[in-house]
C-alpha cells in the first residue's frame, strides 16, 4: 500500500520522517523551491529574521525530531517566566500567568478581578454562542475586552465577537472536560506544572524543516506541485509536470483554497465548501531597535487607536540583535496589507515608538494576504467537507493550529498507517 503527501510544509516534513522511522516509504510533492510552508526565515544585515511562525513550543513529537535531526547545538530556549503584555490605555500591563500575577496585574480592576474568580459558577461552552460571547460570560466583559479579546483574537488576528464557538473554541472544549478553566490552570500550578519552553535554532524556525528535508531528500521532491488528485482504481493518481503517480490514500495538508482545487474531481462538495473559507491577511514589519525590554511582546487591546495588532520581541526571546516583527491587518483592518512596504514600515515604527518609547529601523516587510485561518463565519461551510475514504486532510483548518499540534497529528497519521500496513508514498503539503 503507498499512500501520497503533496506538500513539504511542517506537516507533511513530519510526516515523512516519523513514517520513515517506522518502516513506511514516503514520497513528497512540494509547488516551493524551498521545504517549509509558512516556515520561512532569513537573515537581513546579520539578523534572523522570521516571516511565519516566531517560535514554538518544546513537545515531546517536536523532541524526536530535533535528535533526530541532530539539533540540540542549535536550539535556542526562551525562559517561561518571562512575561507577555497587553497594550491598553497608553502603557503596557503584565498578563498574569500565575496567582501572584494574577493580583499584581493592572490589566484587572479587584471588581474584574473578582468576576473572572466566579468563573466556576458559570456553564460550559455552547455552540450557538460566539467566543466573545463565551469569554465574556464565563470571565466578564473586562477580562474579555482587556485581557482575553487582545490575546485569544491574537492568534487568529481575529475578532472573537466574528468567531463562532462550535469552531473557534475546540481546544477550549477539551479544557473543559476535567471542569472549570480557573480550578484546572489552579490545580496545573498546585502540581508542578511548567508551562512548555518557547523555542527556535541559531538560523530561525526554518533550521528544522531544512534538517527534516535533508534527511529525506530521496522521498522529498521540490518544485513539483501536484495538479490534480483523480481516482485511480481503488486508489488515487496524482498529476505533477514530472508524471503521474498512483498511490493507495493521500494526506492533503494544503491551505483551503490549494486543496479545493485538488479536489475537485474527486470530491467536488468538498472543494467547493472549502473555497469559502476565509483566511485573515497579515503583514509582518521587522523593525532593529535599541529597545531592550524583557518578555515575549505585547498584544494591543481592540479598542485602541493603535493599527498594530502587536509585537514579538524576538530580541528578547531569542537574543535576536535587536530585531522585533511587528503584525499588522487582520480581520479588523484586511486592507492594510494592500499597502505600499513605505506607508507599513511608517505605521509600525511610529507605533512601536508610541508603546516602546524608542525607535526602529525597518528591515523588512513580509505580506500574508491569506495570513491565518479566521475561524469567523465562512467556517460554517467545514460542515459540508467529507473527502472520500483514502483521503485525509490534515492541517490547520480541520485540526489545530501551531507547529507542536501538525507535529503532533503527523505522526499519528504515521502511527495509524504503520498499524495498517500502509506504505505512504506522497502528502499534499502546507503551501
Amino acid at each position: 500500500m503507498t499512500v501520497g503527501i503533496v506538500g513539504a510544509g511542517i506537516t507533511g516534513l513530519a510526516l515523512s520522517e516519523f513514517c520513515r522511522e517506522r518502516g513506511v516509504d514516503t514520497v513528497t510533492f512540494e509547488a516551493s523551491s524551498e521545504p517549509g510552508g509558512v516556515i520561512r526565515s532569513t537573515s537581513v544585515d546579520g539578523r534572523v529574521l522570521e516571516h511565519g511562525p516566531q517560535r514554538t513550543r518544546m513537545t515531546d513529537e517536536l523532541a524526536t525530531l530535533i535528535d533526530a535531526c541532530d539539533l540540540r547545538d542549535d536550539l535556542r530556549t526562551a525562559d517561561t517566566d518571562l512575561p507577555l503584555y497587553v497594550y491598553a490605555d497608553g502603557r503596557l500591563r503584565q498578563v498574569p500567568f500565575s496567582m501572584e500575577g494574577f493580583f499584581r496585574t493592572d490589566l484587572l480592576s479587584a471588581t474584574g478581578k473578582l468576576r473572572m474568580l466566579a468563573e466556576p459558577l458559570t456553564d460550559g461552552a455552547r455552540d450557538d454562542e460566539t467566543a466573545a460571547d463565551y469569554f465574556t460570560r464565563k470571565f466578564g466583559a473586562e477580562a474579555y475586552h482587556n485581557m482575553i479579546a487582545p490575546l485569544f483574537g491574537g492568534i487568529y488576528g481575529s475578532d472573537p465577537a466574528e468567531m463562532p464557538g462550535e469552531y473557534a473554541l475546540r481546544t477550549v472544549r477539551r479544557m473543559e472536560r476535567s471542569g472549570s478553566l480557573v480550578r484546572a490552570a489552579v490545580r496545573r500550578r498546585l502540581e508542578g506544572k511548567e508551562r512548555e519552553s518557547p523555542i527556535s535554532f541559531a538560523d530561525g524556525m526554518a533550521q528544522l524543516p531544512q534538517a527534516l528535508y535533508e534527511r529525506n531528500t530521496d522521498q522529498v521532491h521540490l518544485e513539483t506541485p501536484v495538479e490534480g488528485v483523480a481516482t485511480a482504481g481503488t486508489g488515487y493518481r496524482l498529476d505533477t509536470a514530472d508524471g503521474s503517480h498512483v498511490v493507495d490514500k493521500v494526506v492533503v495538508t494544503a491551505r483551503a483554497d490549494v486543496s479545493a482545487s485538488l479536489l475537485d474531481d474527486v470530491d467536488p462538495e468538498s472543494a467547493r465548501a472549502l473555497r469559502q473559507l476565509y483566511y485573515n491577511p497579515l503583514a509582518y514589519v521587522h523593525l532593529a531597535s535599541d529597545a531592550d525590554p524583557a518578555g515575549f511582546g505585547y498584544q494591543v487591546r481592540h479598542n485602541e487607536s493603535l493599527r498594530t495588532l502587536g509585537v514579538t520581541w524576538n530580541a528578547s526571546l531569542f537574543d535576536r540583535d535587536g530585531v522585533y516583527t511587528c503584525f499588522l491587518g487582520g480581520m479588523q483592518a484586511p486592507g492594510l496589507v494592500d499597502r505600499d512596504d513605505d506607508e507599513l514600515g511608517r505605521i509600525a515604527r511610529e507605533e512601536f515608538e508610541t508603546v516602546m518609547g524608542a525607535s526602529g529601523e525597518v528591515l523588512n516587510v513580509t505580506r500574508h494576504p491569506r495570513g491565518m485561518p479566521a475561524y469567523d463565519g465562512s467556517w460554517t461551510a467545514m460542515e459540508a467537507v467529507d473527502p472520500p475514504e483514502g483521503i485525509t486532510l490534515a492541517t490547520n483548518y480541520t485540526g489545530r493550529m501551531g507547529v507542536p499540534a501538525r507535529v503532533r497529528e503527523a505522526k499519528r497519521l504515521a502511527e495509524r498507517f504503520a498499524d495498517d500496513g500502509a506504505t505512504p508514498t506522497a502528502a499534499v503539503a502546507e503551501a
